[in-house]
């Protein structure tokens, strides 16, 4: 009775603070991935992350029944809130509904707002679905085809005619072509499939350049909890295990704003590839059975063509035949570029075993080996004298985490066939009720090398690196929290545009300020130094010397009514390098207008930037499973408006069209991507239909 009363207090201090559960039908799955993962400088694939989400928003978790793992994936709560939850339905029983979330110690309005979507609770046991397998495909609500077309408006140099017969041109049309079907049921089952032609890219039929009307296609169909085979999936498909130092899965989040709970990274085991990346995934087949109630056992094969421009070797001592390295851009619109497409073959197989403790501990054992068809052999720059030849590799590797009071520690260590060892360990604890704190190291040797590794760090693979991440957050009031972190690493060996073994550090500071629900405010500033080559003012020569750049951003977000929301931005940055400094900044204005089924958004931004250090990234809304982060360079404006429309229960349109416009140039690109003008417009249309 007492737990009773309780939730009914909490249900109606819900009511009269305006802090009421989150509407599920008006969640923003976009917003959250943006505000909850911070954009980095590059271009980042938000996909594979995204449609983690999306599946978790519409086959919520039973917080009831939900292990550590699952938990820790979501990246939301920390490990404290994690354990009060588990301790809590261990001495209260079950759930009864979500607002009794705000009974658990660490659970705090901005926690719960976030996790609402992604979660359920159901105070019975779980009934299984013992309907046919093909009945439960037929008849699950997500499951949905969706079709894209884009184009640039303008005409680029590869798609006119060649002024004389030697002049390289695209095979295809400028068109974009995607068409992706899924259905999926979390832990039952996933179908689908992927398919796209890239602009330039002929829609033929050629066995022999390996065309087959669209150019790449993707296709999976994986089954869960089939007695005591966990997993099995057929197709192309990804691993994640322990910290991703081998095989990291999806999206590695990396350093953002999100400075605590994303450095962590959970076995989540075998995963569906549905990209339309074209390289570094799996394709063939892996299983995962359970052993015994503590120990998983997973095994996997695949066999991937993939692009590489392959050589003929002129030292008569070395390979007569050979590849430096993957092409993974997938672009297949030129002859050079057909004539290198899936010319390599990688087999990988390997196993996995993990074993979860009573205690809650957890650790695991990994073995790899990689079979290339052809050699891989580098250039001979100083900065590839420790890289990988040769044809075949392997790597052996464990990991573990444990629980400790307040404490969650994680590390995993590997070693190449070349000897070179990869190592990362960190933990995350709350010091406090108001201050959650992480740390990591990481150390990756020069000849470390491992090909799916994604494991966290400054460069973009797990090599020559080594650094220590701190990480905190810190919660004033209900209205003010603070984010912060500190990185400094160093690179035992050279780099590419490194002439010497070099070192960096960068930190971020972020404050949060959320006065109500229609406004939210933040201010954010990052600084980071990192060596790089330059030349020398006094005699030309090429020396390594420390570039500093530095960033400030505002976001103010306001929202009129529930139906219409403004978001105004202020990106600013300078870069110093061997006295000379240069800046960029952007000024954005954004607008989201929702009436009845429609829903309208766009931006304004005027940006003038110096030199490619000071480009200005900026997230935009776009058609669903596609992620625009363009990078603002030169001097001038970008516009897009984004609409959707919900034609019915069942079908969904998306239409948008974005054009930049610069005041800096009179020609756009370069090579076959030239434009002549000052403007680039692209358009894109995309039609829903779910089956159910």
């Amino acid at each position: 009775m007492k737990r009773l009363v309780l939730i009914f207090l909490g249900v109606f201090l819900l009511a009269i603070t305006s802090l009421k559960a989150q509407n599920r039908a008006d969640f923003d799955l976009e917003q959250f991935v943006e505000e909850l993962f911070s954009l980095q400088e590059d271009d980042v694939n938000y996909e594979d992350l995204y449609e983690s989400l999306l599946l978790l928003y519409q086959n919520p978790l039973d917080l009831n029944d939900a292990t550590t793992r699952e938990l820790q994936s979501l990246y939301i709560l920390s490990i404290p809130q994690i354990n009060s939850l588990q301790t809590y339905i261990q001495e209260k029983g079950k759930l009864l509904t979500l607002f009794e979330l705000q009974l658990i110690d660490g659970f705090d309005n901005a926690t719960i707002q976030r996790l609402i979507p992604f979660v359920t609770v159901d105070p019975n046991d779980a009934v299984a679905d013992e309907r046919p397998l093909l009945k439960r495909i037929l008849e699950e609500r997500n499951n949905y085809f969706i079709t894209r077309y884009e184009r640039v408006l303008e005409d680029r140099r590869g798609y006119t005619p060649p002024e004389n017969p030697d002049d390289s041109r695209y095979a295809g049309s400028p068109d974009k072509l995607y068409l992706r079907y899924r259905v999926s049921k979390s832990q039952d089952f996933s179908l689908g499939f992927t398919t796209e032609k890239d602009p330039g890219e002929a829609l033929t039929f050629d066995g022999t350049t390996k065309r087959r009307g669209m150019d790449f296609w993707s296709a999976h169909f994986m089954l869960e909890k089939q007695g005591k085979l966990r997993k099995a999936i057929i197709g192309d498909y990804q691993l994640q295990f322990g910290q991703g130092l081998l095989f990291g899965a999806g999206l590695g989040v990396g350093k953002g704003s999100e400075t605590v709970n994303t450095v962590q990274r959970v076995t989540l085991g075998i995963k569906p590839y549905t990209s339309v990346l074209e390289g570094g995934f799996l394709r063939g087949a892996a299983a995962t059975y359970e052993a015994t109630d503590q120990l998983m056992v997973t095994g996997f094969y695949s066999r991937l063509n993939q692009d590489a421009n392959i050589r003929e070797n002129d030292d008569p001592d070395g390979f007569p035949e050979f590849f430096s390295s993957f092409q993974l851009s997938g672009l297949h619109r030129t002859q050079n570029e057909i004539s290198n497409k899936r010319v390599v073959s990688e087999t990988v197989l390997g196993a996995n075993a993990h074993y979860s403790f009573k205690n809650g501990a957890t650790a695991g054992l990994t073995l790899t080996s990689n079979q290339f068809g052809l050699p891989i052999q580098r250039t001979d720059a100083p900065y590839n004298q420790f890289e990988f030849q040769g044809t075949s590799h392997y790597n052996i590797g464990t990991y573990a985490s444990y629980n400790w009071r307040n404490f969650s520690l994680f590390g995993e260590g590997a070693i190449a066939k070349s000897g070179g060892f990869g190592g990362i360990a960190g933990f995350i604890t709350n010091l406090s009720p108001r201050v959650d704190f992480a740390m990591v190291f990481r150390s990756y040797d020069r000849d470390f090398h491992s090909f799916r590794g994604t494991a966290f760090a400054e460069g973009s693979r797990n090599i020559n690196e080594s650094g220590v991440y701190w990480g905190v957050k810190y919660t004033l009031n209900r209205q003010f929290y603070l984010t912060a972190y500190y990185d400094t690493y160093r690179f035992p060996w050279l780099r590419f545009r490194v002439n010497a073994p070099s070192e960096g550090n960068d930190y971020l500071v972020r404050l949060h300020y959320n006065p109500g629900r229609r406004v939210r405010l933040y201010g954010q500033f990052r600084k980071e130094t990192k060596d790089i080559n330059t030349t020398d003012a006094e005699n030309g020569r090429t020396i390594v010397a420390a570039g500093t750049k530095t960033q400030f951003v505002t976001n103010l977000e306001f929202s009129v009514t529930s139906d219409l929301k403004f978001k105004s931005r202020v990106q600013y940055s300078d870069f110093k390098l061997n006295g000379e400094r240069t800046d960029g900044y952007a000024f954005i204005q954004d607008a989201v207008y929702s009436i009845g089924e429609w829903t309208f958004s766009g931006r304004m931004a005027l940006f003038d930037t110096e030199g490619n250090e000071n480009r200005q990234y900026a997230y935009e809304r776009d058609v669903l499973y596609a992620f625009s982060i363009p990078a603002y360079s030169g001097r001038g404006i970008r516009n897009y408006f984004l609409l959707q429309y919900r034609m019915s229960r069942k079908i969904d349109i998306w239409a948008r069209i974005a054009r930049t416009t610069f005041y800096d140039r009179n020609e756009i690109g370069t090579g076959l991507e030239t434009i002549q003008g000052d403007k680039r417009t692209e358009v894109k249309l995309q039609v829903r239909y779910k089956l159910k």
